[in-house]
């Protein structure tokens, strides 16, 4: 049991016997300034001391209600570093034990994570920046993540989701074009064959798989289950199809954002490929790749996913304008 003991209390004579011989020249109404200086000490210790607990409290509070383990983090790739190419081998999980058969030359048998920022050029990474940012300015979610998915025309909007392309033509409002799939299409390209090269894959038996979306991620509290994107999970069984995951990101992670960080769940050290404009980041989708992303504190970050499954029944084509 936690005491919070005062100092005992004096009787009236005592108090004036110790009174008058702190203060002997007998200065009435004026209480020694020896008695003005420790009450109010005491008080104030012990009104610090319930102020700071009190923040402690609110502290642990909100680290519960986020539910992000806090552990030491490496970083595999810094927003400052220009990488060529880096592959980080992982052992593989059983997820696709079964799959090595039914998917055999496509489904993982090795695992890892790789990150490139010169696979896709700073020019082509605003101008997907620029997409994604007018389609989600028609929509947003009440929450602090917004999607846009060009394939199935999915857009957060409020607490729910909307058809961008119906919202579109109702509105009688053109913003893509053209040009904007094309390049879509160039870039989902030349990922794909980045993943089936390090891989050792044939190209014709990995496909295009859903969800592949923009992402917008703010500072705005959760509103629904689909704004709480820092819980750890595994894309796999998240999402059914996937077999191999890819990140490109479209903001820089300490300049145009803050926390936001994409983070594997490793057994020795929690793992990090800081977000950096036109830096992809890909990698096998099982239980050897768990992850979660750091709540976002400050700023806007801007992303794309584009999913791959082995599973042809999966497969969906590149987006078109509607």
């Amino acid at each position: 049991m936690i005491c919070v003991c005062f100092p005992y209390a004096m009787s009236p004579r005592k108090r004036v016997q110790d009174a008058k011989q702190e203060n002997p020249a007998g200065n009435k109404g004026r209480p020694s300034k020896n008695l003005e200086a420790k009450a109010p000490s005491t008080y104030t210790t012990v009104r610090i001391f319930i102020q700071l607990s009190l923040v402690g409290l609110i502290i642990l509070f909100i680290r519960f209600l986020i539910d992000v383990p806090e552990e030491p983090v490496k970083t595999l790739a810094e927003v400052g570093d220009i990488v060529g190419k880096r592959f980080y081998s992982v052992k593989c999980s059983t997820d696709y034990d079964k799959e090595r058969t039914l998917f055999a030359g496509c489904a993982p048998r090795t695992c890892g994570r790789g990150v490139t920022d010169t696979l896709i050029t700073q020019d082509e990474a605003t101008q997907l920046l620029q997409i994604a940012k007018k389609g989600l300015a028609l929509g947003g979610s009440s929450g602090g993540a917004s999607i846009l998915d060009l394939h199935s025309g999915a857009l957060s909007q409020g607490d729910s989701f909307v058809d961008v392309y119906s919202l579109l033509h109702n509105k009688k409002e053109k913003v893509f074009t053209e040009q904007d799939f094309k390049l879509y299409s160039r870039v989902k390209d030349r990922i794909q064959l980045a993943i089936t090269s390090e891989f050792d894959i044939p190209r014709d038996k990995l496909y295009l798989t859903k969800p592949t979306f923009f992402s917008r991620m703010t500072t705005k509290p959760p509103k629904t289950v689909h704004d709480e994107y820092w819980h750890p999970h595994v894309d796999k069984y998240t999402y059914g199809s996937f077999f191999y995951t890819s990140l490109l990101y479209l903001t820089d992670y300490g300049k145009d954002f803050r926390g936001g960080r994409f983070i594997f769940t490793d057994k020795d050290i929690n793992k990090t490929i800081e977000p950096k404009l036109g830096r992809l980041s890909f990698f096998t989708s099982g239980t050897e790749n768990r992850h979660f992303v750091e709540p976002v504190i400050g700023g806007i970050r801007y992303a794309i996913t584009v999913s791959f499954t082995c599973d042809p029944q999966y497969a969906i084509d590149n987006p078109k304008l509607r």
